[in-house]
């Protein structure tokens, strides 16, 4: 059986990464595959990321507020490329009220402050198998 592959990356000017780095070792502790490219990546940076190595999810964790500016253009990118079937997750500071937009969009899922690693871990294995 393949290993799940997955993306974590710091989208826009956010300088914070913690998290990220918490959630990618999680991810590794569950089994999975992790890439994690680091800070104040662009939309182009990460789905270029992306198709090279072959994810098939992608893990953005965003702090800045930027999320309705970024994500977007990320997944329209995704479709571009001949990508849309890769499962994008956001993490972050996101107002409640921008979730249903962002789902809209295509985002699979939102993860908001204090959401357990597990839960993602959940999310990504019931999506994927």
């Amino acid at each position: 059986m393949q290993k799940i592959r997955v993306l974590i990356a710091k989208l826009g000017l956010d300088g914070h990464d913690r998290g990220a780095k918490v959630v990618a070792q999680s991810l590794k502790n569950a089994g999975m595959e992790v890439v994690y490219t680091g800070l104040r990546q662009t939309p182009e940076q990460v789905v270029e990321t992306a198709i090279q190595e072959d994810v098939q999810v992608i893990g953005i964790s965003i702090l800045s507020g930027a999320h309705m500016h970024l994500l977007p253009p990320l997944v329209e990118l995704l479709k571009e490329r001949g990508a849309g079937d890769m499962l994008v997750i956001v993490g972050g500071i996101i107002p409640k009220k921008d979730i249903s937009y962002l789902k809209q969009v295509g985002v699979a899922e939102v993860f908001t402050p204090g959401a357990a690693t597990a839960d993602i871990i959940d999310m990504i294995k019931s999506r994927l198998g």
